[in-house]
């Protein structure tokens, strides 16, 4: 694929689910792929799998709750392939409850990860997009970033957020630069394993099983997005499975 060879591209988020599938993906369709996430021997693995089908990448422990992780991440990628091309910032946690739970910590932590470390990663690329003249933002979202449901005001909350962030720095980004939101509905994560109220956690859990999509659909609706001519911009793509309202 001429639109996505050769372009490096940082994932956060990358050791497993939705940032897993999409290194793999863009890995094989010739990017070099910096992956950043907490569990460094589930990045050690998946760097292994890249560079023994042929792909190139680099990895580095990286907590997006760290600014300055994700500013070593971004360098990363520049001092190894000398440009960014795709910063793809996809680490998020979604331990939804009730709000008469008052699980402060875990809105704490919703809040410091889906949308902080969003900022983060923006803070990170975009002077190195800026200096480069070309670069493109990737920030998963979610649909619920478009619909608040029971138990999810707060997660639902932080990706409004992202949605809101996202589509405020593609109309400031100028022509040179891209932003694109990808907004999921239920795919087959282990994001339940976060959720600590448990009946909320079993009925998540159903519902994933039930009919939740696979992560390499988002992967391919990455590689739509970036695979565009470098004068159009995709802005937005929902994408859930069809059983889901």
């Amino acid at each position: 694929m001429p639109g996505i060879k050769d372009k490096v591209v940082v994932i956060t988020g990358a050791s497993s689910g939705i940032g897993e599938a999409t290194a793999l993906l863009l890995a094989e369709r010739g990017a070099k792929v910096v992956l950043g996430a907490r569990r460094l021997d589930r990045l050690e693995t998946l760097a292994e799998r890249i560079s023994g089908a042929g792909g190139e990448t680099a990895h580095a422990r990286t907590d997006v709750k760290r600014r300055e992780d994700l500013s070593n991440l971004v360098k990363l990628a520049c001092d190894r392939y000398g440009k960014l091309d795709v910063l793809v910032s996809n680490a998020g946690v979604m331990p939804v409850s009730p709000l008469d739970d008052l699980r402060v910590e875990d809105w704490e932590e919703m809040i410091d990860i889906n949308i902080k470390g969003v900022l983060y990663g923006i803070a990170a690329a975009l002077p190195v997009f800026r200096k480069q003249g070309f670069g493109h933002f990737v920030n998963i979202a979610s649909t619920a970033g478009h619909r608040t449901v029971p138990n999810q005001s707060v997660y639902s909350g932080t990706k409004f957020a992202v949605r809101a962030i996202s589509e405020g720095l593609r109309q400031e980004a100028g022509d040179k630069l891209r932003v694109t939101i990808i907004s999921p509905g239920l795919v087959r994560t282990n994001f339940a394993e976060g959720v600590t109220n448990p009946e909320v956690k079993a009925q998540l859990a159903a519902s994933r099983d039930k009919f939740a999509m696979p992560p390499d659909a988002i992967a391919r609706a990455i590689a739509f997005a970036l695979e565009q001519p470098a004068d159009v911009d995709v802005n937005e793509i929902v994408i859930r499975p069809t059983a889901q309202v």
